[in-house]
């Protein structure tokens, strides 16, 4: 058993920018990077394993190996690897766009919804983004702005900043804006429902997919309940501070600062994910810099995470 650090699978998306590749070493040969999944047993993209006896296989391929034991007691309730987490770069504005829960899309898509929080690593001054409604309006209402390309009048659009946090609970309206940078904590799952693309056309040349009927069937027509702050207050420790982003029955998101060391542990009832935002570290003979992620297996015990910056640490409760 021993920590691993990842490789990601990259996305070049048309909205993408070219920060993950210029800012956090991100290699792809494709114009744009516009994610990185840096924790992923998806099908659609999965975390190679950099170093030790694995080195060259997939996360997925580990754990198949190692059995499930290896993500821990509570990921016993999952029936696949239960997140994915990405950086995501947002050089144009993403699509409106809604993802499913888990009982819509397991019986349309054959895969888990996507409940997601994003914290913003970095914004530009003046970036937005769409999350939810201003006020609750009827599915009538919905399904003729969507026709009428009025929708736009009635989301609640947030200036967003650097450490802003975001819940996103399956069901809920919501588009990236440009110039934003996020590391996004999502349950394992690829579905998006697309209801407006400001007319942008692919690769193909011809306008990107939408996806309205299903989206008219899952959107939740209301604002959203959470503020766009830290879920915990920012607590002290030794060598480290370490705040609490989010929790939730799908993952738990705190982000530590880390002076110089942080003692910490991979208990038998999680692994643990770090993904570096900012700095370098040393964990055992591993060294992790900006924009490295690694996975912790759970019953690991504890180990230290030397070092100065800011990391994202992810397990499940």
């Amino acid at each position: 058993m021993y920590a691993m650090k990842l490789i990601a699978p990259c996305k070049d998306y048309i909205w993408g920018g070219t920060r993950l590749r210029d800012e956090y070493g991100k290699i792809s040969d494709a114009e744009k990077v516009a994610e990185s999944w840096e924790l992923s047993c998806h099908k659609d993209g999965r975390s190679i394993i950099a170093n030790g006896e694995y080195s060259g296989k997939t996360l997925e391929e580990y754990i198949e190996k190692e059995g499930k034991k290896v993500l821990g007691k509570n990921c016993g309730r999952f029936e696949y690897f239960p997140i994915l987490i990405k950086l995501i770069d947002a050089k144009d504005n993403l699509s409106v766009q809604v993802h499913p829960n888990n009982e819509y899309a397991l019986r349309v898509e054959g895969e888990y919804g996507k409940t997601e929080m994003w914290y913003v690593v970095d914004a530009e001054e003046g970036a937005e983004l769409l999350y939810g409604f201003k006020h609750e309006i009827t599915r009538e209402e919905f399904a003729e702005r969507i026709k009428n390309n009025t929708l736009l009048e009635v989301t609640n659009n947030v200036p967003v900043h650097k450490g802003d946090v975001f819940f996103i609970e399956s069901g809920t309206l919501h588009a990236i804006g440009k110039g934003i940078l996020i590391a996004e904590i999502q349950q394992n799952s690829n579905t998006t429902y697309r209801i407006y693309d400001y007319g942008r056309v692919g690769a193909d040349g011809k306008p990107r997919q939408l996806h309205i009927e299903k989206a008219c069937e899952v959107t939740k027509l209301i604002p959203p309940t959470r503020p766009t702050k830290p879920q915990g207050s920012r607590i002290q420790k030794d060598g480290y501070a370490e705040t609490l982003l989010a929790t939730s029955e799908y993952f738990n998101v705190n982000k530590l600062d880390i002076d110089t060391n942080a003692a910490l542990e991979a208990t038998d009832a999680s692994f643990n994910s770090l993904l570096v935002l900012d700095g370098k570290f040393r964990l055992g003979d591993i060294e992790l810099k900006k924009g490295e992620s690694c996975f912790i297996p759970a019953g690991y015990g504890k180990y230290d995470l030397e070092g100065s910056g800011e990391v994202i640490l992810t397990d499940i409760v």
